[in-house]
């Protein structure tokens, strides 16, 4: 069964909030998504602005210990332009080269979405005007935490969050861990492009119409986000500093490959020749690392290569 839905409210913290609509495993939803600031499609601020997101979404009979399986079917800007920083963050560069960074001005950088050539250009309001290629992606989204705990949507954790993962997008299944009977799914924070890392921190903002699979995985219980595409097999650890990031994204991939059929030496030998590690966030509080590693290694070695419901 297909869903639309458009909140009436939305939360800047993830957790466990009154569950907003229910959905069986297996339901396609579409969901309205205002941008970071709290605009929607027609340009009016409907919410404050920190990553207000849609939901949460309960998919019935999810049960805590499993894991919810999340894929991306289509993401649809709903207005033709997006918005970011015209600066990058100090902690990506030296300490002492700071000062050589421009100052950030106090208006935003517009982009104008064609949808003909499928780019992004600037408009020039912060020095030359630019194109890039259109690549949506959505920055923040996850499940409900542990304990009632309620998370802010700045930063991330076990329960997914603000990741910022340029290729978790359409065709993508994401896999979170289930702390709370029914998973309670949320999602926003657009982005028409964005480059690895957010390290201007933001993407090209907008508001955007995101359509997804929500369904009761069959994996076994996992520890952090892990996600697969065409081409790949992801697994995806916040935290900081960034080797920590690291540290639990490379544990979750040794679980993942031991689980496609690798005994334990087995998958260490081959991840140390075959994996490669991709930057997600190091803008926010927590940082993301995704360690990934190609289905087609794993085909080749007899291993499993899908774990889509």
């Amino acid at each position: 069964m297909h869903h639309d839905f458009t909140p009436s409210h939305y939360f800047r913290t993830i957790g466990t909030h009154p569950v907003a609509l229910t959905v069986a495993s297996g339901d396609s939803v579409t969901i309205a998504c205002v941008d970071a600031h709290g605009i929607d499609g027609n340009d009016v601020e409907i919410t404050p602005r920190g990553n207000p997101m849609s939901g949460p979404i309960a998919v019935a009979g999810v049960a805590e210990g499993t894991v919810l399986a999340v894929t991306f079917d289509a993401l649809t800007p709903l207005r033709s332009h997006g918005w970011s920083y015209p600066s990058l963050a100090g902690n990506v560069v030296d300490p002492e080269y700071v000062h050589e960074l421009p100052t950030a001005p106090s208006s935003k950088e517009y982009w104008d979405y064609d949808a003909t050539t499928s780019t992004l250009r600037s408009r020039g309001t912060h020095g030359k005007s630019l194109t890039i290629a259109y690549a949506p992606m959505v920055g923040c989204f996850g499940v409900a935490p542990s304990r009632g705990e309620a998370i802010s949507t700045a930063t991330s954790g076990p329960f997914g969050g603000n990741m910022d993962y340029r290729f978790l997008t359409t065709g993508c299944t994401i896999y979170f861990p289930v702390a709370v009977s029914g998973a309670l799914f949320f999602i926003g924070d657009g982005h028409l492009a964005q480059g690895c890392g957010e390290i201007g921190g933001t993407g090209v903002e907008s508001a955007m119409a995101v359509t997804v699979t929500l369904a009761q995985a069959k994996m076994q219980a996992i520890t952090w986000p892990r996600a697969e595409d065409a081409t790949h097999l992801y697994a995806i650890g916040n935290a900081r500093p960034l080797d920590q990031a690291l540290q639990h994204a490379t544990s979750e991939m040794h679980r993942m490959l031991i689980e496609c059929g690798a005994d334990a030496t087995t998958a260490a030998v081959l991840m140390s020749q075959a994996i490669e590690y991709n930057i997600g966030n190091v803008f926010d509080p927590a940082y993301t690392v995704a360690c990934k590693i190609a289905k087609s290694v794993l085909v080749t070695n007899g291993l499993t290569a899908t774990f889509r419901p």
